[in-house]
């Protein structure tokens, strides 16, 4: 496993994050224990996830399932860099008690303690911001972390699915407070989606943020979705986002670029998709969230595999970027 600092801390992790979203829904407890045994068996220590996981009537049941797999012992959580996420209402019918989510101090303090209990640990390494909180300055945001930090229960904080005035924002309060201020944003990132290297990106860059891209195969169309509908016997196969964005001819043009190109070297398409963004600046690794241990050996492999500048210009040539920033907005 290949490691790296998360954006300017000294906190060394792989670069490869462990998702966990589909623990609990998709992937039961038992096999779900199975994958992070194996993940952190390969030297994968960041393991990310969020208080709402688990979804609807089951929200906070990945955290809980996480919880046993650290109760198990034998170093587990110390060999782990521990993120997880607040803002979203907790509530099973969605709807929130007032201050019950988003990102006010008395919300922020009710949610850390509750993860912590689910998870069975006595602090968090990476509190993520999950979303923009529109309602609530920035500066009582900060107050109720540097609170959390003192006490122990958090060590960093970290944002996600923010604008790039938005870290620009946060961290500009932050140095005036004295605080540390952010030290990661997650944000969707993969060679279909690119919309990141405008600002957030940028943004992240010029204050030390590591970037930490969410769906890195951009819901599996990255990830030999044709491939996966001509095996399966048509486009039924293909089930969700992947299925449906691929009845519009320009995606389905360019995935099938895609998927030629890597044909025609041999290469596995998830495993390039994760690779590409390994080396985009700023990159401190992919979040996989695999359901089997084929898909986490998948992953794994990504990480090893080093594409040529050959096979990055193709690339290029079939997902073009928006250039660089501000020209990629200025003209």
């Amino acid at each position: 496993m290949k490691y790296t600092q998360l954006g300017r801390t000294g906190l060394k992790v792989s670069r490869l994050v462990l998702g966990t979203m589909n623990f609990g829904p998709q992937t039961n407890e038992s096999d779900s224990h199975t994958l992070m045994d194996a993940a952190l068996d390969a030297g994968v220590n960041f393991f990310d996830t969020a208080n709402v996981y688990g979804w609807g009537e089951n929200k906070g049941r990945t955290e809980e399932i996480l919880g046993t797999w650290f109760a198990q012992g034998g170093d587990r959580r110390d060999k782990v860099v521990l993120a997880t996420k607040v803002y979203g209402n907790m509530g099973p019918d969605g709807e929130a008690w007032p201050n019950h989510d988003k990102l006010s101090a008395v919300n922020i303090r009710r949610a850390v303690d509750a993860s912590l209990k689910r998870l069975q640990t006595d602090h968090i390494d990476l509190y993520q911001f999950h979303h923009v909180d529109r309602s609530t300055p920035i500066e009582e945001i900060w107050q109720a972390i540097d609170v959390l930090i003192q006490q122990g229960k958090i060590l960093y904080a970290g944002s996600s699915n923010f604008a790039g005035y938005k870290i620009a924002q946060a961290n500009e309060v932050a140095r005036q407070r004295g605080s540390y201020g952010l030290v990661s944003e997650q944000c969707i990132y993969n060679l279909m989606e690119r919309g990141a290297e405008m600002e957030v990106i940028p943004a992240a860059r010029e204050y030390g943020l590591g970037v930490i891209p969410w769906s890195p195969l951009h819901g599996g169309l990255l990830g030999g979705a044709i491939r996966k509908e001509r095996e399966g016997g048509g486009a039924r196969s293909t089930s969700g986002r992947s299925g449906e964005a691929l009845a519009d001819p320009k995606v389905r043009a360019q995935v099938q670029a895609y998927e030629d190109l890597l044909d025609k070297h041999g290469l596995e398409p998830g495993e390039v998709g994760l690779a590409w963004l390994l080396t985009r600046p700023g990159v401190t690794g992919p979040i996989s969230g695999p359901r089997t241990r084929e898909q986490l050996d998948s992953a794994l492999r990504a990480v090893e595999l080093e594409l040529s500048a050959e096979m990055l210009a193709a690339l290029e040539e079939i997902f073009p970027g928006p250039g660089p920033s501000p020209e990629n907005f200025a003209w």
